[in-house]
């Protein structure tokens, strides 16, 4: 019991957050925003955003096996525009998901296509460099890649509250785009590197 007031000002303490506990002239001002969520009452939720992890993470390795058996064969330029097209329509499919199960499906087939254009696309990138240049070229652009994923992130969440429609039709324009200017890099299948 605590007879005084308290007064909980810009912390991330709320109500619910005391168990077994009577709070008297107790005010709380000004809470954290955040992260919001508590897994001590809701287990099944704390599982779910596990195991939805887990199964998007399982999606990609088919994909990764299907690219490493395909890449020689079919090319890397075709691999990475074929991919692209496939990643943009089941992203664009993405908007007619309505049950949760649907989206945890389409999610994970998009991760599975998607991750065959990765694959290419390293490909290409170690091979269309001399070997002086390659290092550098490769780490330049994976950090622009990693540059391009923090903005994509950020853009996305301030997209997402509006609709779920305009980030989907971004990121779907964005790998149209990117299918559409794959086949403008030179082959390097049956090439000798320099």
């Amino acid at each position: 019991f605590c007879k005084e007031k308290n007064v909980f000002f810009s912390s991330d303490l709320f109500k619910y957050r005391f168990v077994n506990c009577k709070l008297i002239n107790s005010t709380f001002l000004h809470n954290k925003e955040g992260c919001m969520l508590d897994f001590s009452d809701d287990f099944n939720n704390a599982y779910m955003i596990y195991f939805v992890n887990f199964l998007g993470t399982l999606a990609v390795l088919p994909g990764n096996i299907v690219s490493a058996l395909l890449m020689d064969k079919i090319g890397r330029l075709r691999m990475l525009a074929g991919s692209s097209v496939i990643s943009c329509v089941s992203c664009f499919f993405l908007m007619f998901g309505n049950s949760e199960s649907g989206m945890i499906a389409l999610l994970c087939l998009f991760g599975g296509i998607s991750i065959a254009s990765w694959n290419a696309l390293d490909v290409i990138t170690v091979e269309l460099y001399p070997s002086d240049k390659r290092t550098t070229a490769f780490g330049f652009l994976n950090a622009l890649c990693k540059l391009a994923a923090v903005l994509g992130i950020s853009i996305f969440q301030s997209l997402v509250g509006i609709t779920k429609a305009v980030p989907i039709l971004f990121a779907a324009g964005a790998l149209a785009a990117g299918s559409f200017l794959a086949t403008k890099l030179p082959e390097t299948r049956g090439q000798v590197l320099q």
